[in-house]
């Protein structure tokens, strides 16, 4: 081989070499940028997560925004500011016995189940009316919804009637559907509507089903919560009748018998 094609040869071989260098560098830029771009995708869609889900835990709940709410669907039978007064009786009765109740309340329910009975008898009598004022402080010691969804529920009932109502809530209380404290079962519409189902004038109502399972009166709920937590009533049950404390003698809470309580009502109709 002469000197001539060695030379050749190797100037050939550096020409192969160079040229493969080159494909070689692009293929690592284009690799590389590849990289990045999938990096830049993935850190993208990483943040967007992250928005999304900062934006989701920003959102305001269904019962927040029921809280909010500017237009607020008042139930027939209502009145007051924002329909919050509650008042069932005979217009003759002189006199208004204010109950403050919590629907999860586990002495509400005793009351109820105890003396319920005797109050729809005097307020049927005309002895006194009823005013309501429902409270929802049980929900914020275990995030639960049951106080506000059956608040909700009472609201439905007394678009149909006060006797609805009243009837609903005596139902609500009794032994047979009242949950225990830590059972949020009032939660769930499925269950007011089976408690429902056992008062008379509710029993099968469509427009009371879909006035709970639509949430209609979520926002009147709320607006009653605040009128109780303005109130300065700082438990339930508690009775006042001209703006005093009803009590059991000698005591600072509800009576909680019905000699009791008939004792303590006489007392304040004469004052």
């Amino acid at each position: 081989m002469s000197k001539r094609n060695t030379q050749a040869n190797k100037a050939a071989a550096r020409e192969r070499l160079r040229a493969e260098r080159e494909r070689q560098v692009k293929k690592d830029k284009a690799r590389k940028q590849i990289v990045v771009a999938v990096s830049v995708v993935a850190v993208l869609a990483v943040a967007g997560g992250v928005g999304y889900g900062v934006m989701q835990l920003n959102k305001p709940s269904g019962w927040e925004a029921a809280a909010d709410a500017k237009n607020v669907t008042v139930p027939k039978n209502a009145s007051g500011d924002d329909g919050t007064t509650v008042v069932v009786g005979k217009s003759t009765a002189k006199k208004t016995l204010e109950m403050y109740e919590d629907s999860r309340c586990p002495i509400c329910a005793t009351f109820e189940q105890t003396i319920g009975e005797t109050v729809a008898k005097d307020v049927e009598a005309g002895k006194y009316k009823v005013k309501y004022v429902g409270a929802t402080f049980i929900d914020n010691t275990d995030n639960g919804e049951g106080s506000k969804n059956a608040l909700s529920a009472l609201g439905a009932a007394l678009n149909i009637s006060t006797e609805a109502f009243m009837d609903y809530k005596a139902a609500l209380y009794s032994a047979k559907y009242h949950p225990q404290e830590s059972d949020d079962k009032f939660g769930k519409d499925s269950y007011l509507i089976e408690v429902a189902n056992s008062v008379e004038a509710l029993k099968g109502n469509a427009a009371f089903e879909k006035d709970v399972k639509d949430g209609t009166y979520d926002s009147w709920a709320m607006k009653m919560s605040e009128a109780f937590d303005k109130s300065g009533v700082e438990g339930t049950p508690t009775l006042k009748m001209d703006g005093k404390a009803v009590t059991a003698e000698g005591g600072k809470n509800a009576p909680m018998t019905v000699a009791d309580f008939n004792a303590a009502v006489a007392k304040a109709l004469k004052a």
